[in-house]
């Protein structure tokens, strides 16, 4: 949902944003990811929100999957004129929601360590991150400058006693 008066746009879940001008773009995230690509030199910047690590190969290779979330971010990137050698990334989200009791089960560990493996092999460098944890995150990205600001989301009830 683009507000193109303000340059401002909420990202959605399972979607990604990328533009060569300035734009304010917020998003809330829990377990899920978001890896802002930012190009210093090009002053382009692009972010998505993935909810789960790996498509199965079943239905739509969508982006709600970080493996494709990572690579559709990347290829949007370049063809807006980005310099693949002087992109930085920058990780935020997969906290641990619903207190999972195996690391199997911990999907915002999961995605986690898909991103940090994702780029790692396509060699664009992690130049700041703020994941795991217990609590949600608020973000707001500027994709010409790259500054992503951070409101961590505490929940103020443990445990509701009915």
């Amino acid at each position: 949902m683009t507000d193109l008066a303000n340059n401002s746009h909420y990202l959605l879940p399972g979607n990604l944003f990328a533009h060569q001008e300035e734009y304010t773009v917020l998003t809330v995230l829990g377990s899920c990811i978001s890896v802002c690509l930012w190009d210093p030199r090009r002053r382009i910047g692009g972010i998505n929100h993935y909810m789960l690590p790996f498509w199965n190969g079943e239905g739509l290779a969508s982006p709600r999957f970080g493996n494709i979330a990572i690579i559709k971010l990347l290829e949007r990137m370049l063809e807006l004129g980005a310099d693949r050698r002087s992109l930085q990334a920058k990780v935020f989200g997969g906290g641990d929601m619903l207190k999972a009791t195996s690391a199997l089960m911990n999907i915002g560990q999961r995605n986690i360590v898909l991103a940090q493996d994702l780029l790692r092999d396509e060699r664009i460098p992690i130049v700041s991150a703020d994941t795991g944890g217990k609590h949600g995150r608020k973000l707001l990205f500027n994709t010409q400058t790259g500054v992503v600001l951070v409101k961590l989301l505490i929940k103020q009830i443990d445990d509701i006693h009915i």
